[in-house]
C-alpha cells in the first residue's frame, strides 16, 4: 500500500451527512478517517494525534473554521489542510490560502472531486525533496511536472505555492492553465480572474482569459515565456 493511502485524515464539519459522505468516499481507498462536528474537538484531536490531512468546514458552531485553521497553522506539528465550504467565493479561497490551506472545495462536491483533491495534496514530495518555502521553486517544479505529463503533481505543487505567497498571481495562472488542459474552461476563468485581482497587469492571465472568453486561438501561457 502506498504512503498516500496510509494517510490519517481528520474531518471537521458540523453536517453529519458530509461526515458520512467523506467516510464513504475515502475509507474504501485505504485512508484512515476520523471525524468531529466541532472546531474545539477537532483542535483537541489534532493535538493528541498526528494527522496527515485535515478537511475543514468554515462554518462551525463555537470556534469557526477560520480560527481552527489559524490555530492549526501556529502549531509546530502542522497538518495539511483542505477547506470544504458552501461559501466558495474567490475571496474566501484566497483568504484561507493566506492562512495556510492548500485547497478549497465548494459544497456540494462530487466524491471524485474530493478524492482527487485529497490525492493531489497528499502526493506532494517528501520534505527534503521539495523546494521548502521557495515560491519560485514550487512554480518551477509544477511546470516541470506538467511538462512530464504529471498533471496531478503539477496541480498540487501550484496549489502549495498559493499557500506560500497567496498575493502573487503566477500560481493561480498555472492552476487556470491546468484546468484548461483538463477541459474545465469555467474553472480556468476563475483562476485567471483571481490572478488578475492580485495583479491586474499580469499579462499571461490577461492573454489566457481573453483567449478563453473570446474563443480565440493562441498559446496557453504558463508565465515567464
Amino acid at each position: 500500500m502506498s504512503k498516500e493511502t496510509k494517510a490519517k485524515i481528520l474531518v471537521i464539519d458540523d453536517e453529519k451527512n458530509i461526515l458520512f459522505t467523506v467516510r464513504q468516499t475515502l475509507e474504501p481507498k485505504g485512508y484512515e478517517v476520523r471525524t468531529t462536528t466541532t472546531g474545539e474537538e477537532g483542535l483537541r484531536m489534532a493535538a493528541d494525534e498526528n494527522f496527515d490531512l485535515v478537511l475543514l468546514d468554515l462554518k462551525l458552531p463555537g470556534i469557526d473554521g477560520v480560527e481552527v485553521l489559524r490555530q492549526l497553522e501556529q502549531r509546530p506539528r502542522r497538518s495539511q489542510v483542505i477547506v470544504i465550504s458552501a461559501f466558495g467565493t474567490v475571496t474566501n479561497a484566497v483568504e484561507v490560502m493566506k492562512l495556510g490551506a492548500l485547497d478549497f472545495i465548494e459544497k456540494p462536491f462530487a466524491p471524485r472531486e474530493l478524492r482527487d483533491a485529497v490525492r493531489k495534496v497528499l502526493s506532494r514530495p517528501e520534505q527534503g525533496a521539495d523546494p521548502g518555502n521557495d515560491y519560485n521553486g514550487w512554480i518551477a517544479l509544477s511546470k516541470r511536472c506538467a511538462a512530464e505529463g504529471q498533471l496531478g503533481n503539477a496541480i498540487a505543487h501550484a496549489r502549495y505555492a498559493t499557500g506560500l505567497e497567496p498575493d502573487r498571481p503566477e500560481a493561480f495562472n498555472l492552476l487556470g492553465a491546468y484546468c484548461e488542459m483538463q477541459g474545465k474552461a469555467l474553472e480556468a476563468q476563475k483562476y485567471y480572474r483571481t490572478a488578475l485581482e492580485l495583479d491586474p497587469g499580469y499579462m499571461p492571465s490577461q492573454n489566457n482569459l481573453n483567449r478563453l472568453v473570446l474563443k480565440k486561438t493562441g498559446p496557453l501561457l504558463l508565465g515567464q515565456e
